[in-house]
């Protein structure tokens, strides 16, 4: 029996698709960087498609590996696996189909390094920091590795190679996901901990740890954003607009370690949505100018 529409729209949730959004606009970022060959609309096409389908397996499968943590979590108990509304037979079948179909156009559409990352980046999420979230706050850093490969799959797609700059978007993703993710985590640190979920706030309720590595994090971040400008990605105009940006998520940063509550966590997560668009803007508007 085909799926109904609202099973459609359940495989769809799957997909966590507001959080792959910011994927393809990393994907999208590093294959314009990446990109020498003038405009290349079918290899555009084909990377973002096939990261989009893998990104999306890879959150298809964090979720059927966590239906059980995600029933006991306010946040997620109305998710499609824990309320019921999907089987974890078919949810498999669903997110393997798209996984291989992404890898697949990617391989086929682009190159075969950017299918191997992709690889990389299903296998490092799904198998490695899934399981590792209920063992380890250091889940968390690992986790941010696969959440920083996108900009790199889409430069390997428009470059066919690794060099500098392909890693200096991958520290600018990777040092940017921490204090937006704890930032999170210290929101929600009620719900993780019925979760099982180590996080570090659920790991030091009272929050020294957790504000200090947002802090240290967000002062790491200001010199990696300068790196573009040093490996010739970006210009002037661009390291100028990186110091400002780093220095108020710094600010924000040292807010919330001064005072630990809901709203400075607020604004410091609010604040990473905006900083990461703004810099990549910057660093297409200032490209290797």
């Amino acid at each position: 029996m085909a799926p109904d529409a609202r099973q459609w729209a359940d495989f769809v949730t799957l997909t966590k698709p507001r959080v792959n959004l910011l994927v393809l606009v990393t994907t999208v970022i590093g294959f314009h960087l990446g990109n020498r060959s003038g405009a290349d609309f079918a290899l555009l096409f084909h990377t973002v498609v096939g990261t989009f389908l893998v990104a999306s397996g890879a959150a298809a499968f964090n979720q059927i590996l966590e239906r059980e943590v995600d029933a006991r979590m306010r946040r997620t108990m109305l998710r499609p696996l824990p309320d019921g509304r999907l089987g974890t037979r078919e949810a498999t079948i669903f997110a393997a189909a798209i996984s291989v179909a992404g890898v697949l156009q990617l391989w086929l559409g682009a190159n075969g390094l950017a299918a191997l990352i992709a690889i990389a980046t299903i296998a490092s999420y799904a198998l490695i920091y899934t399981p590792l979230k209920r063992v380890t706050s250091f889940a968390t850093v690992i986790g941010a590795v696969p959440g920083a490969l996108p900009p790199v799959i889409g430069w390997a797609a428009a470059r066919g190679d690794l060099s500098l700059e392909a890693w200096v978007l991958f520290a600018i993703v990777f040092f940017w996901q921490m204090p937006h993710v704890l930032a999170v985590s210290w929101l929600y640190r009620e719900d993780y901990a019925r979760g099982g979920i180590r996080v570090l706030p659920v790991e030091e309720p009272e929050g020294r740890s957790t504000s200090l590595q947002v802090v240290n994090y967000a002062a790491a971040l200001i010199p990696v954003s300068l790196l573009p400008t040093v490996v010739g990605l970006a210009g002037r105009a661009y390291f100028v607009g990186a110091i400002v940006l780093g220095v108020f998520s710094l600010a924000l940063a040292v807010r919330f370690a001064q005072q630990r509550t809901p709203e400075r966590a607020r604004q410091l997560f609010y604040a990473s949505l905006v900083y990461l668009p703004v810099l990549w803007v910057l660093m297409l508007a200032n490209r290797g100018a």
